[in-house]
């Protein structure tokens, strides 16, 4: 995938707010604030964290933003995942005997902020945590972290399409990118369903 696509997808643009973790992602802040992650950098932990995935069979993937929920399902589907979308129910991977208890051995989260509940039952289960975090995010629960828009529609769809590829590739799934026959704009979330970042 070329740099032009990436900027094209807007996962370089970040927010004013910027926590002290992700300021090494970032690659310049604009004259209006905004923060600008580095797409190289990007591109590296999107490989580096697909080669880290592909060692776990049992994955699931959360986001409770509204944006997120199908490339959440397209992404679960194409690794063969669990996703979990909406609201994360407490109990979800710490309670065997709750009616939606999933064991992963590892979870991936659109949001560290919004999908919280999540990342406080994987530490509690010491599930390793790999994360799409903006500039705004806090990272010290985090293991992976891939630096990225994680607001935005086409965004989202991207990193979890190029995500999954990762994953395939570094299984022996397909052989070569070409094998991949999705294409970023199946995880994209129609754009008259973002109504409501969080629904619960």
């Amino acid at each position: 995938m070329t740099y032009e696509q990436f900027l094209s997808a807007g996962m370089h643009i970040g927010m004013k707010q910027q926590t002290k973790q992700m300021k090494k992602f970032i690659y310049k802040t604009r004259d209006d604030g905004l923060a600008v992650l580095d797409l190289q950098t990007i591109e590296k932990r999107i490989q580096l964290a697909g080669k880290f995935l592909s060692r776990f069979k049992r994955i699931m993937i959360v986001s409770r933003k509204t944006v997120g929920w199908k490339p959440a399902i397209k992404f679960a589907e194409a690794v063969e995942g669990k996703a979990v979308t909406g609201r994360f129910l407490p109990g979800i991977i710490t309670n065997p005997s709750f009616r939606e208890y999933y064991g992963p051995e590892v979870i991936i989260i659109t949001d560290p902020l919004i999908d919280s509940q999540a990342v406080k039952e994987a530490i509690k289960m010491r599930i390793p945590i790999v994360a799409l975090c903006d500039t705004s995010n806090e990272t010290g629960s985090i293991d992976v972290i891939i630096p990225v828009n994680n607001k935005g529609r086409k965004s989202l769809a991207t990193a979890y399409w190029l995500l999954a590829r990762e994953i395939l590739k570094n299984r022996g799934t397909i052989k070569d990118e070409k094998e991949f026959k999705c294409n970023p704009e199946d995880f994209e979330m129609e754009e008259r369903k973002e109504r409501g970042e969080i629904e619960e």
